[in-house]
């Protein structure tokens, strides 16, 4: 039997917030797209991960594409026409549901679910999208410097004349063998300053697997205790010498520190509950809302201790990452030393129905760093940080703009972990290009970054941008039968691509009077 085959003009696999930009700029553009997701949910980061937006303090009037403010704008609109908003609340503008500190708009996952699929619907009734849940690439055909086939776990063929990648690992580069980096980078390959010595491309940043939960006054929803739990209950923090890893404690903004957290913020502490609050019972009027709700992606729940890809039990390591966020929520639960006395906070409530999984987890692991391919243009740490510049960097082929620390977690082999400050920065088109594929292109943190930058450029308004212009660089280069590089490197085009970009919303350059680094 022959196998089935399924033609587009850009398929795109990864349905996180990347691709479906990409989707959508393309389906604009008038081609007929795939888009493929290996969950049954849409939005990665965001809902599928349960990582609320990490967002600049620029981010309600600029610094991101007109695309991204009218997602910010359809999530607050949707809460106040459809939940009851106190009366303190319900004329705020700039609403924030949980009332985070770590985004501007911290919300139930489900919330942004259903708006990006509201973005999404237009193009999926006219069929210019097709999309594939539970659906994950398997194999691909390369002839010369192209990708010829991509075949899907249920076994189609799908042929295009672009391939997107999406994926939060950046699978589709091996599986196509295009060329990539992972890993950590040589001072000698880069010139970075905070660069390793020698390479190590199993020295990675960690993965979080984010659960959610309410707090009951007076409940009593402990857990049953984690397989693993004495294991992570007796591991010692690399960050200190005298701190556990189930503990108050997470690493600090340098090699060394420490940084002393507690539920609520007493004594001056960080307040862990608060900083992801999806929630706020305040915001929403007497009784709809009785509990606060939170998503726990704290410094405790960072597996560092291996990777999650490219070793030899995978598998075995992801059941760990999961059993690290358990065993911290039974310590939790059980053993942390209270803000009133005593021990544990029994009334944490697993919530499931936020994640959309049985166990309170999320749907899949949030992946700091994946790999990056070997682009025309690599961003270094000497490109956009506050010691290597002291005005904001520019470059000339932009086709968009980010803003975020350089913010190294906790990584897997030699434990570093730090910030440093970064400069608002532009977002090149040569770091969307691969140097040996001429149809495929990066739509996440899979582009040509370091290790290092890839910390200011894996955000949600940074990826919903990349995935944004990527789908219309693959639109545009189409349509004018060039190669994306071609686009790039001829003057009168990348102009004309440029000048379609804006016309369409994306913000190429930010407004040097109105910044600093952060």
């Amino acid at each position: 039997m022959k196998q089935c085959e399924q033609k587009y003009d850009i398929a795109v696999f990864g349905g996180g917030l990347g691709g479906i930009m990409a989707a959508i700029s393309a389906a604009k553009s008038g081609k007929k797209v795939l888009l493929a997701e290996e969950t049954d949910w849409i939005g990665g980061q965001l809902t599928s991960q349960c990582v609320p937006a990490d967002e600049h303090k620029w981010v309600e009037s600029t610094g991101c594409t007109s695309t991204y403010q009218q997602f910010r704008k359809r999530v607050r609109a949707f809460y106040k026409e459809h939940f009851p908003i106190s009366d303190a609340y319900k004329d705020v503008p700039a609403l924030n549901p949980g009332m985070g500190f770590v985004s501007r708009i911290t919300n139930d996952p489900r919330v942004s679910l259903h708006v990006l699929y509201e973005m999404l619907l237009p193009f999926l009734c006219n069929g210019q999208i097709t999309l594939l849940l539970n659906t994950k690439a398997v194999a691909a055909e390369r002839d010369g410097r192209n990708v010829k086939s991509v075949t899907i776990c249920n076994g189609t063929k799908i042929i295009a004349s672009y391939f997107i990648d999406a994926t939060e690992t950046g699978y589709l580069l091996p599986l196509t063998n295009t060329a990539y980096r992972k890993g950590a980078e040589a001072k000698s390959e880069t010139g970075e300053p905070h660069a390793l010595e020698v390479a190590d491309p199993d020295e990675m940043q960690p993965v979080t697997w984010v659960a959610a939960a309410d707090f009951v006054p007076g409940g009593n929803f402990v857990i049953e205790k984690p397989a693993e739990y004495e294991y992570f209950k007796n591991m010692d923090a690399p960050f200190s010498d005298s701190c556990k890893v189930l503990s108050w404690y997470g690493p600090g903004h340098e090699i060394g520190q420490t940084m002393h957290c507690s539920m609520f913020g007493d004594g001056g502490t960080v307040p862990l509950w608060h900083y992801r609050r999806i929630a706020f019972n305040e915001v929403f009027k007497d009784g709809f809302m009785p509990y606060d709700a939170t998503l726990i992606n704290w410094p405790q729940n960072d597996y560092f201790m291996d990777n999650i890809f490219d070793t030899e039990d995978d598998e075995k390591n992801l059941y760990m990452a999961k059993q690290l966020t358990l065993s911290f929520i039974y310590w939790l639960q059980t053993e942390a030393p209270r803000h009133d006395g005593g021990s544990g906070y029994p009334e944490i409530r697993m919530r499931g129905d936020i994640t959309g999984t049985a166990d309170g987890l999320a749907k899949a692991p949030y992946i700091r760093e994946g790999r990056r391919i070997i682009a025309e243009h690599t961003i270094l740490e000497q490109h956009i940080t506050e010691n290597c510049n002291t005005t904001p960097p520019t470059v000339s082929d932009s086709i968009g703009v980010g803003c975020y620390r350089m913010d190294l977690h906790m990584t897997t082999r030699k434990r570093r972990h730090f910030y440093q400050k970064a400069w608002p920065f532009e977002i090149p088109l040569g770091a969307l290009i691969p140097k040996d594929t001429d149809n495929l292109l990066p739509a996440c943190k899979n582009i040509g970054t370091t290790q290092l930058t890839n910390g200011s450029f894996r955000e949600h308004p940074t990826e919903w941008n990349i995935g944004e212009s990527v789908g219309y660089l693959a639109a545009f280069a189409l349509d004018k039968g060039v190669t994306s590089s071609v686009v790039r490197n001829t003057p009168e085009l990348l102009k004309a691509f440029q000048q379609h970009l804006e016309a369409n919303g994306i913000v190429l350059h930010w407004d040097h009077s109105q910044i600093e680094p952060v």
